[in-house]
């Protein structure tokens, strides 16, 4: 029987452990803010990290004279490009919400402003709205197209 695979999660790839919460703990206390913050700023450096490869393997591009190589290369190319242009909104989001936690505004919908719950930011650490609200956003979205 093959092992179980761990799912590959925000947290994991940057190996930090999941908050632990303490019974009766108030919500988006200190510590809580301090560990939201420590994975949005390893998270940032990782993706910056990228960004310095991609910047690098740019640097150091073959130039091939076959068509064939030169076109597969500049979809290559194309590819890192669009993937670094969906970091690069990403950052922002991650600044947004560092924010946030600076204003100690970090952890409730922007909707209904109750709290969103500290695993759904676990698995989603910029995650703006509760999952009622987000639910409903996307079944309007989908139903409306807006």
């Amino acid at each position: 029987m093959p092992a179980k695979k761990k799912p590959t999660t925000t947290l994991s790839m940057l190996g930090i452990e999941p908050y632990k919460e303490k019974k009766g703990e108030e919500y988006m206390n200190e510590k809580q803010l301090a560990h939201f913050s420590a994975v949005l700023e390893a998270w940032k450096a990782q993706l910056m990290l990228e960004v310095d490869t991609t910047i690098n393997n740019m640097k150091d591009a073959t130039h091939y004279a076959d068509p064939a190589d030169r076109a597969s290369q500049e979809e290559e190319f194309n590819l890192e490009l669009r993937t670094r242009d969906r970091e690069r909104k990403l950052l922002r989001k991650i600044d947004k919400t560092l924010k946030k936690i600076e204003a100690e505004d970090y952890g409730f919908c922007e909707s209904c402003e109750e709290e969103i719950g500290i695993r759904r930011l676990e698995a989603r650490p910029t995650a703006e709205q509760c999952i009622d609200c987000k639910t409903l956003a996307e079944i309007k979205e989908k139903h409306f197209g807006t």
